[in-house]
């Protein structure tokens, strides 16, 4: 199992990025698929999930209205658009999912919001 994440960088407030996570080893389209986000000494926080299907979507309170998370399940990807960024934004951002109970974690993608 891989989930590959890549998109993120350096973007000033009010910016946008899309993030992709590319995932192999496991029936993608049977899962569902989720974001979450870390801030170094604080703990890995739930950001977004959408799922199998991508009929359903889930965001957390501090993103809603601003982040759009998609799948693609014939490329096998998952997506999460990031509008308005604010510096609480900045955190490496990691892709999961619900396969093996959420064993499997991407290796993140730092994305850092500053002027």
């Amino acid at each position: 199992v891989q989930l590959v994440e890549s998109g993120g960088g350096l973007v000033q407030p009010g910016g946008s990025l899309r993030l992709s996570c590319a995932a192999s080893g496991f029936t993608f389209s049977r899962y569902v698929m989720s974001w979450y986000r870390q801030v170094p000494g604080k703990e890995r926080e739930w950001v977004a999930a959408i799922s199998s299907s991508g009929g359903n979507t889930n965001y957390a309170d501090s993103v809603k209205g601003r982040f759009t998370i998609s799948r693609d399940n014939v490329k096998n990807t998952v997506y999460l658009q990031m509008n308005s960024l604010k510096p609480e934004d900045t955190a490496v951002y990691y892709c999961t999912s619900n396969y093996a109970g959420g064993a499997y974690w991407g290796q993140g993608t730092q994305v850092t919001v500053s002027s």
